[in-house]
């Protein structure tokens, strides 16, 4: 290692360091610490990665501050991400947040389950399905009503139980509908490919908004209420207006009933 010339290349690392660290514990005075910058091991690259991968990723934040040889090595992503890992055990995190911040909030909060939406699925299934509380899906989705779940191709799910993460693979992705960057766990193996007509379906989606905005205003309700009596009109506006005036009128009976 060029940055420790001064010892032995076919002394074992650990033996260096024991070797650096006895020279000086006749000493009282000095004290092997982050602020102790002119001790020789400290000022290594290669030996400081041995010690600061053991270390969780606030704490690379403040080993970052020491000096500029600590930064370098401190800031280095593959560390970080390292370190992100860690604590659950994971295997791979595949991608890179937006915010540098994501990797220093590490709780088990950072962390979800996709689930892909099929036909017959409630938000009150999938909360008994993955053992999780029906508010917290849809705190986590922001959703508003039950309703929000046909408007939609997928939901996050929490994570309840850590050891699911256990040599998983987490992908780093910004949820449009959590409107947080989440570390999204695939159960059935990696994320679909994202379709080439793009555009096309931007259009599309940005032409589905106006229309339920104009359903939103029109029954007074929210726009995932809308969406689903959109969807359940085969996208016929019309239809959508008469399938909730006709539940409105079924309602008001049955209270006065």
């Amino acid at each position: 290692m060029g940055c420790c010339g001064d010892q032995n290349d076919d002394e074992p690392l650990q033996d260096q360091l024991l070797s650096s660290s006895s020279s000086i514990s006749a000493d009282p005075s000095t004290v092997i610490s982050p602020m102790n910058s002119h001790f020789t091991a400290l000022t290594c690259p290669d030996t400081l990665r041995l010690i600061l991968s053991k270390l969780s990723v606030t704490d690379l934040a403040r080993a970052s501050c020491v000096s500029r040889v600590w930064n370098s090595v401190a800031s280095d992503n593959n560390m970080i991400v390292f370190a992100f890992k860690a604590p659950w055990k994971l295997k791979e995190v595949v991608g890179k947040p937006a915010n540098g911040s994501f990797w220093r909030e590490n709780g088990i909060g950072k962390f979800a389950i996709s689930h892909r939406i099929v036909r017959g699925d409630t938000v009150a299934s999938l909360a008994v399905k993955y053992s999780v509380q029906v508010m917290d899906i849809k705190r986590l989705n922001n959703m508003m009503s039950d309703h929000g779940i046909y408007s939609r191709e997928r939901l996050l799910i929490p994570v309840s139980n850590p050891e699911i993460l256990i040599d998983g693979t987490c992908y780093i992705e910004l949820d449009t509908n959590a409107k947080r960057e989440v570390a999204v766990l695939y159960l059935e193996g990696a994320p679909e490919q994202k379709p080439s007509c793009v555009l096309n379906r931007v259009t599309s989606d940005q032409g589905k908004r106006r229309i339920i905005d104009s359903l939103r205003r029109s029954m007074h309700v929210d726009g995932e209420t809308a969406q689903y009596y959109l969807s359940i009109s085969n996208g016929d506006p019309r239809a959508a207006l008469s399938e909730f005036s006709s539940d409105v009128v079924w309602e008001r009976q049955v209270r006065l009933a």
